[in-house]
């Protein structure tokens, strides 16, 4: 099975083995996956059932078949952690050391001599 969905598949065997289906009701795992004791289940087993569920079509999804499927991150989200940013920017106000600026400020003018050599001023 390709890495991708492994992560999310072991999450799920987890939930499912802590579930009240399993270690009170003593059913099968599987069984509590099917509609009569899907029910049952905590939300959270759920949407882990739902997120394996596409995670495995997205295999074979041809329009997501050159960049994979996305990585999921759950042990991030079973750790109670916020996720990161999404892109790679910094965020306002992160306190990243930027000077506020009111725009009377000295511009440093520089002479510089080119190839032909005519002289040129770079702001």
């Amino acid at each position: 099975m390709p890495s991708s969905c492994k992560d999310i598949r072991a999450a799920l065997a987890d939930c499912l083995t802590s579930s009240e289906c399993v270690l009170i009701q003593r059913n099968q795992p599987s069984d509590c996956l099917r509609p009569p004791l899907l029910d049952t289940l905590p939300t959270r087993c759920q949407q882990l059932k739902r997120g394996y569920g596409e995670c495995k079509r997205g295999m074979i999804d041809m329009r997501k078949r050159f960049r994979g499927n996305q990585p999921i991150a759950v042990s991030k989200e079973l750790e109670g952690e916020k996720p990161g940013q999404l892109y790679a920017g910094a965020g306002f106000n992160s306190g990243n050391g930027v000077k506020p600026t009111s725009g009377h400020e000295d511009e440093k003018v520089e002479t510089v001599v080119g190839v032909d050599g005519e002289r040129r001023v770079v702001r």
